[in-house]
Formats: C-alpha cells, sequence, structure tokens
C-alpha cells in the first residue's frame, strides 16, 4: 500500500488541480441557479479535493523533485501547473459566495498570486531558453490556456474582494481589470497557434486531448470577469469611463466561447464516435468538466450584469450538462484511485 502510494506521488500529474477548479466553479454555478442542495456539499467536498492535492503536491516537491522538474520543463506538462493557481483562487471565491468568508479569501488572493508570479515566470522562462524543444504540432494544446484561465481567475477574485474592502477598492479593481486585459491578449496570442495547429497539421484522434475544451473554458471565464468588472463600475470611475469597451469586450468573450462548443462537441463525437477512441478516466478531463460550469456561471452572471435576461434559460439547462460531466468523471476518479491504491 505504501510502495502504491509512493508512486501515486511521484506520478502526480501537474494538471490534476483541475478537479478543484471544476468542482468549484459546479459548486457556484449551482447556487447562482438555487441549487444550494447541491452547492454547498461540492463547497466542502472541493475545500477536501485541494487539502489533499496540496499535501500531495508538497510531498512530491519533497520526495520526488526530479520528476516535478521534468515536469515543470516540459512543454505540455508545464501548463498543468497553472491549474494550482485557478484552484487556489477559485475557492476564494467561493467562500464569498457561500460564506461571506473576506478573510480566507483574502488569504487565498495572496497566495493564488504568489503561485501565479513564481509559476509563470518560470515556465515560460524555462520554455523560452531550453535547448531542446518538441516540434510545433507536439508542443502546444489546449492546455496552454490554463494560463489565460488562471489570470482571469485572479481577475474574478479581485473584484469580489473589491466590493467588502473599500480602502483597496479602488486598487483591486485596477487590477482586475489589468488582469482581465492580459488574460485577454494572452488567448489572443495562445489561440492563434492552436487554431493554426489544428488546420494546418494532421489531427489523429489521439492529439484530441481533453484540454483542448480550455479552449472555451478561457473565453467562459473571462466572460465572469468582465461581468463582475461591469458590476463594480459605479465603486471604480475609472471602469465607469470604460463601461462600453468593458460591455463590448465581455460580449466577445461569450461569444467566442459559445462559438466553441459546437465544435468541440463534433470533434469529440470525431474522436469516441467515429474513430473508437478508447473513454477511460484520464485527470486531464477534469480540463474539459470545468469550461462546462464555467459557461454556465459565466452567462448567467453576464445575463444579470447587462440585464440580458434572456440569456438565463442557457444557464439553466447547460448546468446539467455541466453536472453530468462532472459526476462522470468523478466516478472514473474514483475507479482510477481504488485500482491503483488497492491491489486486486
Amino acid at each position: 500500500m505504501k510502495e502504491r502510494l509512493l508512486n501515486a506521488i511521484r506520478d502526480l500529474s501537474p494538471a490534476y488541480f483541475a478537479m478543484v477548479m471544476a468542482t468549484g466553479v459546479e459548486s457556484s454555478a449551482s447556487h447562482f441557479l438555487d441549487m444550494d442542495a447541491l452547492a454547498y456539499p461540492l463547497f466542502w467536498l472541493n475545500i477536501f479535493f485541494y487539502v489533499t492535492l496540496a499535501v500531495l503536491a508538497f510531498l512530491r516537491l519533497l520526495l520526488f523533485r526530479k520528476e516535478l522538474q521534468h515536469d515543470l520543463f516540459d512543454h505540455l506538462n508545464g501548463m498543468g501547473f497553472f491549474t494550482a493557481v485557478t484552484a487556489t483562487a477559485l475557492p476564494g471565491a467561493q467562500f464569498i459566495l457561500l460564506q461571506g468568508n473576506f478573510a480566507v479569501a483574502r488569504v487565498l488572493w495572496g497566495l493564488a498570486l504568489f503561485l501565479w508570479l513564481v509559476v509563470t515566470y518560470t515556465v515560460f522562462t524555462n520554455l523560452t531558453i531550453k535547448g531542446k524543444k518538441p516540434a510545433f504540432a507536439d508542443g502546444i494544446n489546449g492546455a496552454w490556456l490554463l494560463s489565460v484561465v488562471s489570470t482571469q481567475s485572479l481577475a474574478v477574485l479581485s473584484t469580489m474582494l473589491a466590493s467588502h474592502y473599500a480602502d483597496h477598492r479602488l486598487m483591486l479593481n485596477f487590477f482586475a481589470f489589468a488582469m482581465w486585459l492580459w488574460g485577454g491578449m494572452l488567448y489572443i496570442w495562445m489561440i492563434s497557434l492552436i487554431f493554426y495547429r489544428y488546420n494546418f497539421f494532421t489531427f489523429s484522434p489521439g492529439d484530441l486531448t481533453p484540454p483542448y475544451w480550455i479552449n472555451m473554458g478561457a473565453m467562459a471565464i473571462s466572460t465572469l470577469a468582465g461581468s463582475l468588472l461591469i458590476i463594480n463600475t459605479p465603486h471604480a470611475p475609472f471602469l465607469l469611463s470604460t463601461l462600453p469597451f468593458l460591455k463590448g469586450f465581455t460580449i466577445f468573450y461569450w461569444v467566442t466561447g459559445t462559438w466553441w462548443i459546437p465544435m468541440l462537441a463534433i470533434l469529440a463525437v470525431w474522436r469516441h464516435g467515429y474513430k473508437r477512441f478508447p473513454l477511460t478516466y484520464d485527470p486531464l478531463y477534469w480540463g474539459a468538466v470545468f469550461p462546462l460550469g464555467m459557461y454556465t456561471a459565466s452567462t448567467y452572471e453576464m445575463a444579470k450584469a447587462m440585464e440580458l435576461e434572456f440569456l438565463l434559460p442557457i444557464p439553466r439547462y447547460f448546468i446539467y450538462a455541466a453536472l453530468l460531466a462532472w459526476a462522470g468523471t468523478f466516478i472514473g476518479f474514483l475507479r482510477s484511485t481504488t485500482r491503483k491504491l488497492i491491489p486486486a
């Protein structure tokens, strides 16, 4: 049992914090839609996930530094470390939304910002200066957009903190606005490369990994951040002066994310239906669950922020697809964990 546990820690995917991302956004979306019977159990389950994964990640740092360093310098695995940033910021937003606990949220904001700085400048510096680099088609996928998601998660939490800390309201709103803009610029850079890889290189079923759903998820969380900035405009004069820009780009993000949904669904059918690629549990599938929940939450918030009431039926129905995806992935996680830790 001990050996199996050590092997699990050694092989822990850096992207496993996407489980916290997915569970947290499902909880928040459920709360928005008055489904608190699900929202609160998912919230406490998410805290358990976060603490457990944080302990396992720390043990991996202590016991298997070589394997962790290998992942950190890898073009694909390195991007998985950005999930730790988002998985720290989103529970902070949950503590505000479900508990009204701004003190814990402030601590998580500080930790998320620290992780963002460390991961951003470690990963991108290493990828820039490393001598041996993969071919373009092998070195990029939707996981690169996790850097966008982590940036926007800080924007989201900052806007929520700004509503409480009056003395720092202007600074927090400015920081959120700056991160929102930077996340948008980063998305434009990366999605251009990803779209180029889509259309000008051979695409096999094995290449269509679950993180490609982050193509949509990055736009969904950008929509959420923009919607919260719109709500905060009465408390920040500089935001009020940019309100038309804020509303226009928020809708732009939402439309882009919406466009991706049918495209990704068709590709998933092609992968698993037409090409018969096996549908087995992979930690990366949490990266596909997160965008579904985030699209639900962001559409709801945008409809409320801009008084677009005709959009509200979308989250009311989309939440069930998101919860179904979460449940299926969670069952796969339980089965996979049981097989790894308990001898046959």
